[in-house]
C-alpha cells in the first residue's frame, strides 16, 4: 500500500480580518451587486406596465406602490445602479483594450465610477 504523504506547508489565504479591502475589489463587487439589483427596479416597472394592461382598479393599487416612498427609493437606487453599471462597463472596456492597467489608474477609475454614478444620478433627477 502507498503511504499517505503529509500535507505540504502552504500559506493561508488572506482572511477578512486581516485583508484590507481595496477600491479595485470593491468596485468589482459593486458591479456585480448593481447588475443584480437592477432586477428589482425592472420587476417593479414590469409589474406597473402589466397593471396598466390589467385594469384601472389594479393599476391604481400598483401605481400607489410604485409612486410611494418605496417605489421612489427602488427607482432612485435603480438609477444609481444603471449609472454605476454603465461606468463600470466603460472601465472594463478600457481594461479589455489594455489601457489603464497600472494600479494608480485602476484605483482612480474605481473612484470615478462611484463618484460619477452619484453625480450622474443627481443630474438625471434634477433634469428629469
Amino acid at each position: 500500500m502507498a503511504e499517505a504523504k503529509t500535507p505540504a506547508e502552504r500559506p493561508l489565504s488572506p482572511h477578512l480580518q486581516i485583508y484590507r479591502p481595496q477600491i479595485t475589489s470593491i468596485s468589482s463587487i459593486l458591479t456585480r451587486i448593481t447588475g443584480n439589483a437592477l432586477i428589482v427596479g425592472i420587476a417593479l416597472a414590469i409589474w406597473w406596465l402589466l397593471a396598466v394592461a390589467t385594469g384601472p382598479e389594479y393599476f391604481g393599487f400598483v401605481n400607489r406602490i410604485a409612486t410611494s416612498w418605496f417605489g421612489d427609493t427602488v427607482f432612485t437606487l435603480s438609477l444609481v445602479a444603471v449609472w454605476y453599471h454603465f461606468l463600470a462597463g466603460l472601465r472594463h472596456l478600457c481594461f479589455d483594450a489594455g489601457w489603464a492597467l497600472d494600479l494608480q489608474t485602476a484605483e482612480l477609475l474605481g473612484w470615478l465610477c462611484i463618484i460619477g454614478s452619484i453625480v450622474l444620478t443627481a443630474l438625471t433627477l434634477i433634469l428629469v
